[in-house]
């Protein structure tokens, strides 16, 4: 997801995710169907990411990139939420923001990335309930860009599978998680999937 990311790069996490029967590769929109035709022959999903990094772009252009990616042959869409109008307790906005992005991802999961670097406890469960309230699939803690962020913290993956598996969401817990010690704390903690 690197700006700076060349197809060199990207072939290099294409095989890798081949190698080690990766459950999929999260790709900008730009690169979904080159990963697309890349990993054709195999059992690797091509996760779109929209609204990245910020999540700050108006809903229809959230929406028109994730009808593209689908197009393009996106297996699951990774939206940024905007963390600017969960902070100003704007909650209609912000769900109907991930409403608008789950109506464009023709039955495609959707997960959530909340930037749980920027948000408190009551903000990450009221993005939960948001989530929620809007059918999503999954939340998931980051996007990995927040300069001098941590990243995944199993404390928030706890507050965020008690908060949404009850309802048949899912976690997925991404960024700073470099080594086999931290995975398992994040899977303890609920995390479905890792990132």
């Amino acid at each position: 997801l690197k700006q700076d990311a060349t197809h060199e790069e990207l072939i290099k996490l294409f095989d890798e995710a081949v190698n080690y029967n990766f459950f999929g590769v999260c790709v900008n929109p730009c690169n979904v169907k080159f990963a697309k035709d890349y990993l054709k022959n195999y059992d690797v999903k091509i996760i779109a990411a929209v609204g990245f990094p910020l999540g700050a772009n108006k809903s229809e252009i959230k929406a028109y990139e994730t009808k593209l990616a689908v197009q393009n042959g996106a297996d699951e869409i990774d939206m940024v939420m905007n963390v600017s109008l969960l902070k100003d307790k704007d909650f209609f906005a912000v769900q109907k923001d991930i409403e608008t992005v789950k109506g464009f991802c023709s039955g495609k999961p959707l997960k959530v990335i909340l930037e749980t670097d920027l948000l408190d406890k009551d903000e990450i469960e009221n993005a939960c309930r948001l989530c929620i309230n809007a059918k999503a699939d999954f939340v998931k803690t980051s996007t990995g860009f927040i300069k001098n962020g941590t990243g995944a913290k199993a404390e928030d993956v706890e507050l965020m599978y008690k908060t949404v598996s009850p309802y048949g969401i899912r976690v997925k817990a991404s960024a700073g998680i470099r080594d086999k010690k931290k995975a398992l704390e994040m899977i303890k903690a609920g995390a479905a999937r890792l990132g």
